[in-house]
This record gives structure tokens, sequence and C-alpha cells, in this order.
């Protein structure tokens, strides 16, 4: 299964096979690699996306315990599991690798350049080095991809727009993410220009963020803005604050 053929399926291009390649999905079992940070997918609570992923599948003919396996692996919130958890699913020599965002996708990338990967929505993903560009991404990675720079712009502004009297901005980061760095860097032009103070204080893990709240409230903030991240909540899953 190639790259384009892959997309094809998940945007739901493909209304209709030839027979032979019919007989051949028949024939042989297809195999993908999930690679995650969020909990491992139980019967009955699973993603409306991965739903939606698995649903469209099945209706191209590739169904689970017929054709298709999933190998699933999650680091269940730290990033820092993901390259060996790639690696193993390099050594199962699965078809295709399914990545939900960033740091998924580098781990991915790092432990294979043939292995096919495909991106659910990753943040800047030419600043982050994961394609070489938009038109033209090269390797073995695609995928959909989100635009964080333009945002972290846009959030500064509405939110002074909403609270005219915001003077200083707090931000709560994660220093491992690597998307975190540009939504930063583009925060604090959009705050300068604004003439709003602007801080940031790292979260890396759940542990540090009680912490977090600590030293963020020892400089009284008028607005505290949160990157969405892993390590925003106990669980692991990801959410904002």
């Amino acid at each position: 299964m190639n790259r384009r053929s892959f997309i094809g399926m998940m945007a739901g291009g493909l209304v209709s096979t030839p027979r032979a390649a019919a007989a051949q999905r028949a024939e042989r079992m297809y195999r993908i690699g999930s690679l995650n940070t969020s909990p491992i997918p139980m019967p009955g609570h699973f993603d409306p996306i991965w739903i939606a992923f698995i649903e469209r599948l099945r209706e191209l003919g590739y169904v689970q315990g017929k054709n298709l396996s999933i190998e699933y692996r999650s680091s269940n919130g730290p990033v820092g599991p993901l390259p060996e958890l790639a690696a193993e699913l390099v050594r199962l020599k699965v078809d295709v690798i399914v990545v939900p965002s960033t740091q998924p996708a580098m781990a991915a990338r790092q432990a294979t350049t043939t292995i096919p990967i495909v991106m659910g929505a990753a943040s800047d993903v030419v600043e982050t080095g994961l394609v070489k560009s938009l038109a033209r991404p090269g390797g073995n990675i695609t995928g959909l991809t989100v635009s964080g720079r333009e945002l972290s712009r846009k959030r500064v502004e509405f939110l002074r727009e909403a609270i005219p009297k915001v003077s200083h901005l707090v931000v709560l980061a994660d220093s491992t993410n690597p998307v975190h760095d540009i939504f930063w860097r583009e925060t604090a032009v959009a705050a300068q220009q604004l003439h709003v103070k602007v801080e940031r204080v790292d979260a890396r893990a759940p542990q540090e963020i009680e912490p977090a709240f600590v030293e963020i409230g020892k400089v009284h903030p008028t607005l505290l803005l949160c990157f969405r991240s892993q390590c925003c909540t106990p669980n692991g899953g990801e959410s904002t604050i």
C-alpha cells in the first residue's frame, strides 16, 4: 500500500477499486500501526475521529479481523517512550503508521524512512522539519497539518479585543514540544506589538503543573494562556486549560 493510496482512503477519494485489487486485498492481511500519546482506546471508548476512520476503511473493503489488523502503541502521556514505540512498529513491519499529531510524527519519522507515515493533524510541519514543503513534502510522510503561527498571533489579538485592560500575559507551555516553541515566539511578538507584557512558564509533565501554577500566582498576571499539551490534564490526555 503506497502513501498516495492510503491518503486517498482517508479522504474518501476512492469510491471504487479494480476487481484485481479487491481480490488482492482479500488475500492479504494489511497492518496499520497507530502511534499516539493518548491512552489506547478500549472497546466502546474510541475517539469519534478514529471511529470514522475505521468505518471508512470498512467501506473500502478493509475490515479488522478479515484483511486488516491494527497495532496500537501509546505512551499514555509522556513523549519520551515514543521513539521506542515507533521502532517497535517498524520491527512489526506494519504497512503504514498513522499518527495524530506532531510529536508522534517526529518519532515515527526518526524510526523509518520507508514505511509510509500519515499525519492526522500535525502542527507547522515545515517549521518543525517534518516535511520539506507543503507542496512537495518529500520522504515517506504525508497527511494533514494546521498552522499555529497565525493562530498564535490571533489568540493574543482576540484576547486584547475581548479584555482591553490585559496588560500582563503568562503562557503555560511544554518545553519538550517543539511546536510550543513556535507558538511561543509568535505569541511573544504579537504581545509586544500590543504593548502587553508576556512571560513563559513551562510544565513538561503532570507533576510540574502544580508548581507552575504556584509560580504563575506569584507574578499576578492579567491573563493566562495555555497551549494545548498532554501535560495539561492529570490522565495524560490532550486538553486546554
